[in-house]
């Protein structure tokens, strides 16, 4: 496994919709291996191949430590509940500042797996909150542009005097 370099807000990757994955081989697996050893080093609970500049449709999530790695290919998420839920958000590549966001309380997504086998998971609480955020990853959606506007520019702020 290798720690892979986090791109850093604002660069504009993380403003562009990543594409399909259509080729399942060790190649993915081993991006997948390094996503999530990038995410543990960071430190995060998630991370999506385009916090490291490859605009691929995978992202990894670990909730409960080692042995919890859950890795998605191609997510897309199929319906939310009417329920909210709100809950601290940050990134990995805007290390620093954290913010409130409200999303849907519960989801049910589509993705494959590594070897490229339709799934489908419904997920609620913790799960749900960071597959939205790393879907939204996925589709060019950076976590704050979920906040207003005013607290946008607040948490762009502290992150500028964060890095100096």
């Amino acid at each position: 496994m290798a720690l892979l370099p986090i791109v850093r807000y604002p660069d504009l990757r993380l403003r562009q919709p990543c594409k399909a994955i259509e080729t399942f081989d060790a190649r993915l697996a081993g991006l997948a291996d390094d996503l999530a050893a990038t995410m543990r080093a960071a430190p995060g609970i998630g991370i999506t191949a385009a916090h490291v500049g490859i605009l691929e449709r995978l992202t990894v999530i670990e909730l409960d430590g080692p042995g919890s790695l859950r890795i998605y290919v191609n997510p897309v998420i199929e319906w939310f509940s009417p329920e909210m839920q709100r809950h601290t958000e940050g990134s990995v590549s805007m290390p620093g500042v954290t913010d409130e966001v409200e999303r849907p309380a519960r989801i049910r997504l589509r993705y494959q797996d590594l070897s490229g086998a339709p799934q489908a998971e419904d997920a609620d609480g913790l799960l749900a909150v960071c597959l939205q955020h790393e879907i939204d990853q996925l589709d060019g959606i950076f976590w704050i542009d979920r906040l207003s506007r005013l607290k946008r520019e607040r948490i762009v702020k502290k992150y500028g005097k964060t890095r100096g």
